[in-house]
């Protein structure tokens, strides 16, 4: 009886050890120095832009917030560093910065050879093509011999290679490394194609000096799914950044916004009090305070919030939610049980 009890009470104590959060060194690191560092696109209107005044905005950049938020319980707790997509991944490999949060598409490779963990999707996209529209095309098939501006070292460089070459279509490549100038370049007219993911297409188009003259044609050819990055080896920062994402995606599950969420507070829905942390654990979990989903709610909203705000139907950009709506609503977003 005395043995079988010990047995009991080890695997209890080991249970109750294995629940609790481990720190982790990309964690404690960001702990100690108070901020978040996100590394962004800089140059996408929509996603990760400053404004006029310098303000950084964007769904991207509202990921970072979110993160923030979640880990100090302030959204503005971060700070941002604009990266070319040749210097992304290097930038978070060197430490540079503790999270990418900028439009980058998880594959195989990435996430085998690079030494990084994507985690839950914040956008899914897909690449496309831009043309003036004087040119009158209609179809990207109808592109052979033109010159089309890309960026390096990107999936949109092999997938535009590989779908000319697939249908035996000529074209010629005009590099550009950052986004800002591609865009410059192709409204410039010094290449007849901008090819990119088609939110950085309709952003590029927003912010041109007549929208109205450009159409992106109607072929999708990739999929692109687009998610924050951390490094490998902190298993905590990795959950918590993966889990941030989530909690957006649960909160518009559940009907929590930034407006209703004090009022949620005092919901009877075991659910609702869990992702509040109304009734603890959730936080303990992740080494967070109980209230961090609360913080995100509030302080940055949920992921229709931040869909609407940054690239929805009502903005400049147009963007319907498609396949980024909630898995009732017939789209891909979809939150696993907060419990």
């Amino acid at each position: 009886m005395k043995i079988t009890r010990l047995i009991a009470l080890v695997a209890a104590i080991s249970l109750l050890i294995g629940g609790l959060a481990v720190a982790g060194k990309d964690f404690d690191a960001v702990k100690k120095k108070g901020y978040l560092q996100a590394g962004v696109n800089g140059g996408v209107f929509g996603f990760g832009m400053p404004d006029a005044k310098g303000v950084w905005k964007g769904l991207d950049v509202d990921t970072a917030r979110a993160i923030a938020a979640a880990i100090f319980g302030d959204a503005d707790k971060v700070k941002f560093t604009p990266l070319t997509a040749q210097q992304r991944f290097t930038a978070l490999q060197s430490g540079e910065i503790d999270v990418l949060t900028r439009n980058a598409t998880r594959t195989l490779s990435r996430e085998t050879q690079l030494g990084l963990n994507f985690v839950t999707v914040n956008y899914y996209d897909g690449q496309g093509f831009m043309v003036a529209k004087k040119l009158g095309v209609k179809s990207a098939k109808e592109l052979d011999g033109a010159t089309i501006c890309v960026l390096p070292g990107t999936t949109t460089e092999q997938n535009v290679a590989d779908y000319f070459r697939n249908n035996k279509i000529k074209w010629k490549p005009v590099v550009i490394e950052s986004t800002t100038e591609l865009a410059k370049t192709f409204f410039a007219g010094r290449c007849d194609v901008l090819t990119s993911d088609a939110s950085q297409l309709a952003g590029a188009r927003s912010v041109a000096p007549k929208p109205e003259d450009y159409v992106i044609l109607p072929e999708i050819i990739s999929k692109e799914p687009l998610a924050p990055v951390v490094r490998h080896g902190d298993d905590q920062f990795r959950d918590i950044v993966d889990f941030t994402v989530l909690a957006m995606i649960n909160a518009e599950e559940l009907g929590i916004t930034s407006k209703n969420v004090d009022a949620m507070l005092k919901s009877k829905d075991p659910v609702v009090q869990r992702f509040l942390g109304v009734t603890a654990g959730n936080g303990a979990a992740l080494g967070l305070d109980e209230k961090w989903a609360y913080n995100i709610v509030k302080q940055v909203g949920n992921y229709g919030e931040v869909f609407e705000r940054n690239v929805g139907p009502n903005t400049t950009l147009g963007i319907e939610r498609g396949l980024n709506a909630l898995w009732t609503a017939g789209g891909l977003m979809y939150s696993p049980p907060f419990k």
